[in-house]
């Protein structure tokens, strides 16, 4: 019989340190995203986006001859109906992101994603060294799951800008998530590392797991994504009405891309994940096999898994589908990541069941 090494409490001790600093960079991230929306300048997107939709409900003169004595003409003015616009049939350019067209703005961005990098070093040396400290993966609770998690979106929005995608406006929305992942981590979910049960010593832990974490990352982006459009949908739409977009509400929506750009990227996202998000179902149920001697027995867990899968593929569908393309697809993904989200925080603190072993 081999027995599991202790866990070596230096490299427990850094991994903490390092994960604590990665908070503080996270923080300085965060407040330097706020500086770049406080002092980027109006973009020229909104006044555009109003001039193209009054030019689309032009009023029309009607001309009708007056009876009786005296005769004569009455100009009538037909009013605008304006009625809501399917998405993408608003010809309304995207936004240029955070910086809007301020130099300043861009310079605070800039330092905010630099600090971001920063702290994302600083974060994999954490999720490293706590690895190292047991030799084993480092997701075997639900501490080291969230901060795991929390660097694989830091990973994919990084990875998103290294592809000059436009997702700089993703910036203040993952450090706000982020800050609060890792808070809620270190204070109510934080487990001293460890050596797993033996069920969990399994090649297994390494595909299953991680595969998890990268298809929750990059849900969550979708989720922003359509949490976003839903935003700039609503500001679009009043733009078409002729009402004022101005204020701070109208310069924080008019840099972000057009709700068309941002429905088609929620979409791309969740497609692109949900064949990783099967996988990882599949892979638990042959893991399940391996330890439990059968591949489904409707534990929590794996019914909440299959849950989540229901709802992105009622998604995937409806938004493939002409009439639930837009605002009620965008509802329905945002259902979709929460059904993620309570089956790895609900699931594992409200219930019990067989995946309760990992602890919280």
């Amino acid at each position: 019989m081999i027995l599991a090494a202790a866990a070596n409490e230096n490299l427990a001790h850094i991994s903490n340190v390092l994960v604590y600093s990665a908070m503080a960079v996270y923080t300085l991230a965060f407040l330097a995203h706020i500086a770049e929306w406080v002092f980027g300048s109006r973009s020229t997107v909104g006044r555009t986006a109003a001039a193209i939709t009054a030019e689309a409900a032009p009023s029309v003169t009607v001309t009708v001859q007056k009876a009786g004595q005296g005769g004569g003409t009455a100009v009538l003015e037909r009013p605008k109906v304006v009625t809501r616009s399917a998405p993408g049939s608003r010809d309304v350019p995207d936004g240029p992101g955070a910086a809007g067209t301020s130099e300043k703005g861009d310079l605070y961005g800039r330092i905010a994603v630099s600090l971001t990098v920063l702290a994302f070093a600083l974060h994999v040396g954490g999720v490293l060294t706590r690895a190292l400290s047991v030799e084993r993966a480092p997701w075997g609770n639900m501490y080291e799951f969230s901060t795991t998690f929390a660097m694989a979106a830091v990973g994919v929005y990084l990875g998103l800008l290294a592809a000059k995608k436009n997702v700089r406006w993703l910036g203040l929305p993952l450090t706000t998530s982020i800050l609060l992942d890792l808070g809620l981590a270190v204070s109510v979910l934080y487990t001293d590392s460890d050596q797993l049960v033996p069920a969990l010593h399994s090649y297994w832990l390494w595909i299953h797991v991680s595969c998890a974490i990268l298809s929750g990352a990059a849900l969550w982006v979708g989720a922003c994504s359509s949490l976003f459009y839903l935003f700039r949908d609503g500001y679009e739409a009043k733009l078409a009405e002729g009402r004022d977009g101005d204020g701070a509400w109208g310069n924080v929506m008019s840099r972000l891309p057009s709700a068309a750009t941002l429905d088609k990227f929620a979409y791309r996202i969740n497609a692109t994940v949900f064949p990783l998000w099967t996988f990882t179902i599949i892979a638990g149920a042959i893991w399940a096999e391996a330890a439990w001697g059968r591949y489904w027995g409707w534990d929590p867990k794996e019914v909440w898994s299959f849950i989540t899968w229901v709802a992105y593929a009622c998604y995937l569908h409806a938004r493939a589908t002409a009439g639930w393309k837009g605002r009620k697809a965008a509802y329905l993904a945002l259902v979709a990541f929460a059904c993620y989200l309570f089956n790895y925080y609900g699931v594992n603190i409200l219930l019990s069941g067989k995946h309760s072993y990992a602890g919280v």
